[in-house]
This record gives C-alpha cells, sequence and structure tokens, in this order.
C-alpha cells in the first residue's frame, strides 16, 4: 500500500498542565496554495483539515516551530 504525503504548517503551541505535567498541544493545519508551486499542488489535494497533537514528551514538542512546514507521512498500520 502507498504512503499519503500531506505538508502542514504549524499554526500555534500551546503549554498547559496536564496529569500534573508539562503539556506542549501542536495544532497544524494543510498549506496555502500560496505558498509556492509545491505548497499550491499540496493545497489543492487537501485544502482543508486539522492535526492537534497532545505531547507530554517534550523533546518531541520542541521538534515543531511555530510558522513552519512539515510533512505528514500516512501509512497503513497492519
Amino acid at each position: 500500500m502507498a504512503t499519503v504525503r500531506a505538508k502542514f504548517r504549524v499554526d500555534q503551541i500551546i503549554r498547559h498542565s496536564w496529569a500534573e505535567r508539562e503539556m506542549r498541544t501542536v495544532e497544524l493545519s494543510p498549506v496555502s496554495g500560496d505558498g509556492g508551486s509545491e505548497n499550491k499542488a499540496f493545497w489543492e489535494a487537501t485544502p482543508s483539515g486539522k492535526l492537534s497533537l497532545g505531547c507530554i514528551n517534550l523533546e518531541a514538542a520542541e521538534q515543531f516551530d511555530l510558522g513552519k512546514e512539515y510533512y505528514l507521512d500516512l501509512t497503513l498500520a497492519e
């Protein structure tokens, strides 16, 4: 089965507590069509959506930067 690739941008990073631990929620949405030809191609395939990641592993959360774009590869987990 093929992998589906999407391109998302970090819209917001929220810091809060969860079960007495620090948690960061990283909110992403598909790139818009005005960021060059690659972004336009991704936007034409996926013009809307939302991804929200609640991270208690802060090292993982720190891999995301506000306003930066990331590829999201989706592969069937069997």
